[in-house]
């Protein structure tokens, strides 16, 4: 990125060094060249999704540059969403027309929220006007998909403020919203220790304002998909949850289940059908792996059948808001109530709360119970359970 935006959780590398720039690219086509060697030629390629901070960053010849190796070293199908997330702030007239002539179908706009007095303390000051501009040459120049990027819990939001900015983006009118919750670690993320805290909403306005935004965004008629997801009733997302088809990975709620995620680039995260694996978390170590003619990974891990069996439970819950015990049982050969006795017992907070209906044959999950869905689908995390008391303290809670 060119600039530091204060609320960032993510891995980032602030950097005007051209040099370094074209450095990594290298880096980046080398990793894809070999990875692409190790799969069997031919596999049709069903989504390209570009993040990982601000793609758009690069120049528009180099991102050509890029997706012309991609198209080099892999079948890309005809209908492939392929998608990018953008910063407004970084783009050049040419960014836009290159991205939709090369095959982009989908974008995503970072917009956070319109407040001024917000931008300002999270160090990302974008004007409204802009973003309409660009979301309108988007519709313009024929992008199937437009996602606009939103955070609740900034400092100095309330929730009339928020009310504003919601107002704002729903007469821009994208086609999907992504709302997310700020999470405010600064152990971690030591730049996040200039966020002034005392400004930072506390619990109950973070709530109001998760309630406005889903009261907000269902009144202009957007469905809520589930967790921060929001989109409009024709949009693949809405169809696949009415259907009970849709499915979610590293880059979210998606259409596309079943389908292994290769991912490339510094800290980047792969999805097999029976193996996660991550690369490092630096340049350094990226070009070095390169270098020596190995791949970048640095952490793997290979799902065992308990695995597979939960990832799927969890999916299910968190996508279809159901688990139809009679299915799962005969997919992964055990007794759905004596595999998860201690895991029914622990969802009895939620029954009695009126969030989770819990059946001979399924478990529900009441609309309320969608609020926090993740807390439900937690209950079924056999690595929760082992984690030390001590760590939590290191991770952001969910409201």
């Amino acid at each position: 990125c060119r600039s530091l935006c204060y609320y960032c959780g993510c891995n980032v590398i602030i950097t005007r060094n051209p040099n370094r720039i074209a450095a990594y690219l290298e880096d980046l086509k080398a990793e894809i060249s070999r990875v692409a060697a190790l799969l069997t030629p031919g596999r049709p390629v069903v989504q390209i999704q570009w993040g990982g901070g601000t793609p758009t960053y690069l120049s528009p010849e180099q991102i050509a540059d890029v997706f012309h190796h991609l198209q080099e070293h892999f079948t890309i199908a005809p209908d492939a969403e392929i998608s990018i997330e953008i910063d407004p702030r970084n783009l050049t007239p040419e960014h836009l027309p290159t991205l939709r002539r090369l095959g982009f179908n989908r974008v995503s706009f970072g917009v956070q929220d319109f407040d001024p007095r917000v931008q300002e303390a999270v160090n990302r000051v974008q004007p409204e006007a802009l973003t309409r501009r660009l979301v309108e040459q988007s519709r313009e120049l024929g992008f199937h998909s437009i996602n606009i990027d939103l955070i609740y819990g900034l400092p100095y939001q309330t929730v009339d403020s928020y009310a504003r900015t919601l107002e704002k983006v729903i007469d821009i009118g994208p086609d999907r919203l992504a709302v997310f919750n700020y999470a405010h670690v600064p152990w971690m993320k030591k730049h996040q220790r200039v966020i002034p805290e005392a400004a930072l909403p506390d619990t109950r306005t973070r709530l109001e304002m998760f309630k406005l935004i889903i009261e907000r965004l269902t009144e202009a008629g957007y469905v809520y998909i589930g967790l921060d997801h929001f989109a409009r009733p024709d949009d693949k997302l809405a169809v696949a949850l009415r259907n009970k088809t849709l499915y979610r990975n590293f880059q979210g709620y998606n259409t596309r289940a079943g389908a292994e995620v290769f991912a490339f680039g510094i800290t980047a995260i792969s999805q097999l059908n029976e193996v996660y694996a991550q690369n490092v978390k630096d340049t350094r170590s990226y070009h070095e792996r390169l270098s020596e003619g190995s791949l970048a990974t640095a952490v793997g891990f290979r799902l065992g059948p308990d695995d597979l069996l939960r990832r799927h439970v969890i999916t299910d819950l968190m996508c279809n808001l159901q688990i139809l015990k009679a299915a799962v049982s005969r997919r992964f050969g055990i007794d759905f109530d004596q595999y998860f006795a201690a895991e029914l017992a622990d969802l009895e907070p939620f029954i009695q709360d009126g969030l989770v209906t819990v059946e001979a044959d399924r478990i529900l999950v009441r609309p309320e119970g969608r609020l926090v869905i993740r807390n439900i689908a937690m209950v079924f995390d056999r690595y929760l359970r082992q984690v030390d008391a001590r760590m939590a303290g290191r991770y952001s809670r969910t409201v």
